[in-house]
């Protein structure tokens, strides 16, 4: 009768009291890489946002609040990266501290030493999809909502007096004085958000109404005069009451929503009543984009273990390796790119981004415990049955 083997070690779901201590490097180190990596990021990319919060007088609360919301993207691209390198740092230490040289003594294979990196590589991945799927579309499309409300809604009412506010970037506005009830005084408005048809417009008095989301400044006893072209006539047209919008230059009451910002079903089934054909392509690629990516923290991890655990030990240290493996994961990101561009052009190579974020990782992983694995196979085989 054939006998019941118990199940190896190495497949084991309990983890060991060694498991425990390299996956807490692990998770220690990569949360303090990818926060410090991000942080830089994000102190450089808000950088571009200094002029539109400052031109526009708001204060610093506003710009960590509208600067923040882009965060969480930066964490997403960057997570791959700093798996990779988390990887490859703890076990080139382990490697000069002689601890993996005493793990081998002890008996622990390949897979088993690799078991606290590929639990590390499963809690990047899952984060990376938690963030593609559900946490960027929803905080980018915060960020677009809150810049769109600075540059044409919250302006408006932070014109100084005395100041020329450009509360666009075709419109100028002028108020002389502000009584405390909220009554301008003293207004010249430059609208210059039709081209063929700019206008200056003054006025003895206004106000600031809000009408369908939109702010606009309603002018009384005033006049409205523009230059014709054609015949470089001065057209001036008197008015006791008008209305002038301050958001947006005319036809344009609603803001496009950008591919980043949708979700997942929404760029999969795309409407064509809301977008044009044209950005149907731009709008799969994204999805494949979200749904492919987060599969290159498990093929960089496999890198650096390949790395650090697939050659022998050097007493004075290897740095022919890590250079190696740095180049093969640039490589890869270089190949993840290309794709997406030609996928871009021709949807039938779609398939080709699961292969290029799966691929090393699958090469990586036979060339590291497949010697293993056949050996056990072996070894399995040649047991009599009783």
């Amino acid at each position: 009768m054939p006998v019941a083997r118990p199940v190896p070690r190495c497949f084991s779901t309990r983890l060991s009291i060694l498991d425990r201590y390299v996956l807490r490097q692990l998770l220690l180190a990569l949360v303090a890489t990818t926060g410090a990596l991000a942080l830089l990021i994000w102190l450089t990319q808000s950088l571009h946002f200094v002029s539109l919060v400052v031109g526009r007088g708001l204060s610093l609360r506003v710009f960590v609040q509208l600067t923040s919301l882009l965060i969480p993207s930066f964490v997403a691209v960057i997570l791959p990266i700093t798996t990779f390198v988390v990887v490859q740092f703890i076990y080139q230490r382990l490697g000069s501290d002689r601890e993996l040289t005493v793990m081998q003594a002890a008996g622990l294979s390949p897979f088993m030493m690799a078991r606290p990196a590929l639990l590390c590589a499963l809690v990047s991945v899952l984060a990376c999809y938690a963030l593609n799927l559900s946490v960027v579309p929803t905080a980018y499309h915060g960020f677009r909502q809150y810049e769109y409300q600075i540059r044409n809604k919250m302006a408006a009412f932070l014109i100084q007096d005395g100041v020329f506010t450009q509360v666009s970037d075709n419109m100028t506005v002028y108020i002389r004085a502000r009584d405390p009830s909220g009554m301008l005084h003293g207004i010249m408005v430059e609208d210059d958000r039709q081209p063929d048809a700019q206008a200056t417009i003054l006025a003895e008095e206004g106000s600031f109404v809000i009408t369908n989301d939109q702010p606009r400044v309603v002018l009384f006893n005033g006049s409205r005069q523009e230059i014709d072209r054609k015949t470089g006539r001065l057209n001036m047209l008197s008015f006791e009451r008008n209305t002038i919008d301050l958001s947006a230059p005319h036809g344009t009451q609603t803001r496009q929503p950008d591919a980043n910002e949708l979700p997942i079903t929404a760029l999969l089934h795309p409407n064509l009543r809301q977008f044009s054909p044209r950005d149907e392509k731009k709008m799969i690629i994204e999805a494949w984009r979200r749904l492919t990516s987060p599969l290159c923290a498990f093929s960089f991890a496999m890198i650096g273990l390949l790395s650090a655990l697939g050659g022998g030990f050097s007493r004075h240290g290897n740095i022919v390796r890590p250079v190696a493996a740095t180049l093969a994961v640039v490589a890869v990101q270089a190949l993840t790119l290309l794709v997406q561009n030609l996928a871009s052009r021709n949807l039938a190579l779609m398939p080709l981004m699961w292969v290029s974020a799966v691929l090393p990782g699958m090469v990586c992983m036979a060339m590291l415990f497949w010697p293993e694995f056949r050996i056990r196979r072996a070894d399995t085989g040649t047991i009599p049955p009783r």
